[in-house]
């Protein structure tokens, strides 16, 4: 009976965070609706439309501190907080080199924090090393591919070693995603490496997009989300274990 009860009772507390987990984001999807209404990129560069644009990405910064607390300002929390730096920054198209190394840190701090024992993953398939090699001459390939492209730029002696270190930072962060074997962590790097990859084939004129904007920014959005999510399940993942292990003893 005992047995029973606590399966019962894990169903409840299932159900009961996911609704719970639906109206933390609901702030989020407010705040994305409101960006995407007002469609700043195409307003005058502002500390109002910097804030609009950020506001999402603060609102999955405080759904993480939420359910992980202070630590994850060393984790995930913190690289959003991060990536919401580098969102303000490219509002000015003239702070581009700066949004980046926002950014490029927050990959760093993403890194580290999969490398930690919430996302501790047995020893690696072959599967999984095909995953990182395609993922390392994704990475090399297209550096090599925009290289050309960079070397037009009037800025062409910081873009090329900048653009070089920022790809080699987003793969390696795309690697240790995968190494989690959580799929949402998995998908939030492979869509944020799709963002960055638009960002970079249209700025740098390599080729057109049409409603490039809306394809960066819904891909940007979502790939966050997905980063932020996967790191609130593994909390509560964690949590669980706990509460069976005291359960047990």
């Amino acid at each position: 009976m005992d047995i029973l009860e606590t399966s019962a009772y894990d169903r409840r507390q299932r159900r009961n965070t996911t609704c719970v987990l639906f109206l933390y984001l609901l702030p989020f999807f407010a705040s994305c609706a409101i960006y995407f209404y007002l469609w700043i990129p195409d307003s005058a560069p502002s500390l109002l439309a910097a804030g609009i644009k950020a506001t999402p990405i603060l609102c999955l910064v405080l759904l993480v501190l939420i359910y992980n607390g202070g630590r994850s300002l060393v984790g995930v929390a913190g690289g959003l907080l991060l990536s919401a730096g580098g969102d303000c920054c490219l509002i000015w198209p003239e702070l581009f080199i700066h949004g980046m190394g926002c950014f490029a840190l927050a990959h760093l701090v993403y890194s580290f924090s999969f490398l930690s024992s919430r996302f501790s993953a047995t020893s690696s398939s072959v599967s999984f090393f095909i995953v990182y090699l395609i993922l390392w001459l994704f990475g090399i390939g297209m550096y090599a591919y925009l290289v050309p492209f960079l070397q037009l730029d009037p800025e062409a002696d910081v873009l090329v070693p900048a653009i070089g270190g920022y790809i080699l930072l987003i793969v390696i962060m795309a690697t240790l995603a995968a190494r989690t074997r959580r799929p949402l962590i998995l998908l939030g790097s492979l869509v944020f490496m799709a963002s960055d990859l638009t960002i970079a084939l249209t700025k740098f004129n390599v080729f057109d997009v049409e409603y490039k904007k809306h394809i960066i920014m819904t891909t940007y959005y979502l790939a966050q989300l997905m980063i932020a999510l996967g790191d609130v399940k593994a909390a509560q993942e964690e949590d669980a274990d706990d509460i069976h292990k005291w359960k047990r003893s």
